[in-house]
């Protein structure tokens, strides 16, 4: 199966021209080595690498698609092997307009071990 095809079945780019677009630019990875065009051959077992938004994408292929389906039977077509990175809520969120309940939370407890 051609791996733009297969791209667009498990539901990672929206379009296919747009999972050609990511190959023909020579982000994409098969086993480690680029991908020189959206035609090539993958199978079961591949690893592929490839950059989606603001991470890396590391996806090993369990299996081909006859069509692209919903997204139960897209997520049965791959592994997710990307490591996940831990999120830190305690990081400062850039404020814009007036605070939300969590925003308000924050402040008071910081205001209150201030006091302690």
């Amino acid at each position: 199966m051609r791996v733009d095809k297969w791209l667009w079945h498990a539901r990672f780019f929206k379009t296919r021209s747009k999972a050609s677009a990511v190959v023909a630019a020579g982000h994409l990875r098969v086993n480690g080595q680029h991908a020189k065009k959206a035609a090539q051959a993958i199978r079961a077992g591949d690893v592929l690498t490839f950059p989606q938004a603001k991470t890396v994408r590391i996806i090993k292929i369990l299996a081909l698609a006859d069509r692209r389906g919903p997204a139960p039977e897209a997520q049965a077509l791959y592994e997710d092997l990307t490591p996940q990175t831990p999120r830190d809520d305690s990081a400062p969120r850039p404020v814009h307009g007036r605070p939300d309940s969590r925003d308000r939370r924050a402040a008071r407890a910081a205001k209150q071990a201030r006091l302690e």
